[in-house]
């Protein structure tokens, strides 16, 4: 089997109850896509030898995005929203595609998205590099779906 290739992706992020998403691709990064699952230990009486581990709490990642800056605000406004509406979260998708863009590959599916962080771009004149915006978004689930 070939391996996914990395540069070709798809974001899509829309608050929940609303019919228009908030962005849909055009994202030159993606990380953030990661559950840890938290080992409970516990030792018998008298077993000095052995510990036993069960399945703890599932802890999820923070997503970050970064694209370049363009006259689309959106995730700065669903920042701005979140502090006057709690309840404006977000349902998120980044689905990774075939080489040829063709077909999907895989889909991380994301609950409960909060913005945490929206970062303007450094600006510098002598660097003359294109100006790249970030948000950092926590999320309450990720479920994976290989297609």
């Amino acid at each position: 089997m070939d391996p996914f290739i990395a540069f070709n992706f798809k974001v899509r992020l829309q608050i929940d109850g609303e019919s228009q998403p908030i962005c849909e691709g055009a994202f030159s990064e993606v990380s953030g896509l990661e559950a840890t699952m938290d080992a409970e230990t516990i030792r018998e009486g008298g077993n000095n030898n052995r510990q036993i581990h069960l399945a703890g709490p599932i802890n999820y990642g923070q997503l970050t995005l970064k694209r370049g800056v363009t006259s689309n605000f959106d995730l700065w406004r669903w920042f701005t929203l979140i502090q006057v509406d709690r309840e404006k979260r977000a349902s998120g998708e980044i689905v990774m595609l075939s080489a040829d863009r063709a077909s999907e590959r895989v889909r991380f599916s994301l609950t409960g998205c909060l913005p945490m962080k929206v970062k303007a771009p450094t600006l510098n004149a002598h660097d003359g590099v294109v100006a790249v915006e970030e948000v950092q978004i926590a999320y309450e689930s990720l479920d994976v779906v290989v297609v």
